[in-house]
């Protein structure tokens, strides 16, 4: 069994756990290239994990067409989870459209508008989400485990993906003809929000495109923070 199929082995047998021991589940998809995997997997397994994404409202139409390519090619519809407009509103008013590029805070407290409540929501009476984060994406994530306990949420978090390589996601979404989003082909490794999102270089950090102007260890937009801080959450044997 080569490498990425003993990966895929492992990770539908997490996916199963999760459908089995913690429903109600849910996968929150960024949409992105890892995503799409568990999507392909979750789908083609016919898990019962919910999967939902967070449109903030400020995303890449390239983004927002992996929505209609699921549905084309799965039968299966995305929930969409939008922040609250009056949230949204009162940021604009207050700060401006673009306030986030002023400074970290400011870029925390959209972010906390236009993804983290919304996650709240999303996350309201389940008992474990599941994301496609990496330890390989960031020096933030490199800590990564498969499962966490989240007692921020009062429910267990887990990434099936902690140990894949990127090569690992694009040799299965080319295998399995995975559909994914077409900015990963114009040097967007890493997608967000269209004003906070740019293509990176040869030999950049494949996080380097997401809050360009900020340090590389304040890259994280708080779904995956405890109290604000870049800190990992407690880890729980698998």
């Amino acid at each position: 069994m080569s490498d990425l199929n003993a990966k895929v082995s492992a990770t539908r047998a997490i996916l199963e756990r999760v459908a089995r021991d913690y429903s109600p589940a849910v996968f929150a998809s960024s949409l992105a290239a890892e995503d799409m995997v568990l999507t392909d997997l979750i789908l083609k397994a016919g898990l019962p994990i919910g999967i939902f994404s967070l449109e903030t409202g400020r995303l890449h139409k390239e983004t927002l067409a992996v929505l209609d390519a699921v549905k084309a090619r799965y039968g299966h519809e995305i929930a969409i989870y939008q922040p609250r407009a009056e949230l949204v509103d009162e940021y604009v008013s207050k700060n401006g459209l673009n306030a986030f590029y002023d400074s970290v805070e400011m870029r925390k407290a959209c972010c906390q508008v236009r993804k983290v409540e919304p996650l709240g929501r999303a996350l309201e009476g389940k008992k474990a989400w599941i994301t496609g984060q990496r330890r390989s994406q960031s020096t933030t994530r490199a800590e990564l485990a498969v499962q966490e306990d989240d007692a921020a949420h009062g429910m267990q978090k887990f990434n099936p993906l902690a140990d894949w390589l990127e090569a690992d996601v694009w040799d299965y979404i080319r295998a399995n003809d995975v559909p994914y989003n077409a900015l990963h082909d114009r040097g967007y490794p890493s997608i967000g929000c269209e004003p906070c999102t740019r293509a990176i270089q040869p030999g950049e950090d494949v996080r380097a495109g997401r809050w360009w102007w900020e340090s590389a260890d304040s890259k994280e937009c708080g779904l995956h923070l405890v109290d604000g801080k870049l800190i990992r959450i407690k880890s729980v044997a698998a």
